[in-house]
């Protein structure tokens, strides 16, 4: 059985491979709420839409990772 490899991202500027940064451009943010008898507040939808440009930076010295993005993105679970 071989073993698969894996390949983080690591930013070229200073080596960070933990924390990255997703910036959305034009976003609409819809959240649906009800009520309840005790005067608070449950969420019951949360529905995002990005209008704008997405980009992705490393969360350490904010270089530009956004050729990166894609990779990020089929590495979401």
């Amino acid at each position: 059985m071989s073993k698969k490899s894996c390949v983080l991202i690591v930013c070229p500027e200073c080596g960070n491979d933990t924390d990255f940064v997703e910036v959305a451009d034009d976003v609409i943010i819809t959240t649906r709420y009800v009520q309840n008898n005790d005067s608070s507040f449950t969420q019951e939808d949360d529905e995002s839409q990005v209008l704008g440009e997405i980009k992705f930076y490393c969360g350490e010295c904010n270089a530009d990772l956004s050729s990166f993005h894609q990779r990020f993105l089929a590495m979401l679970f």
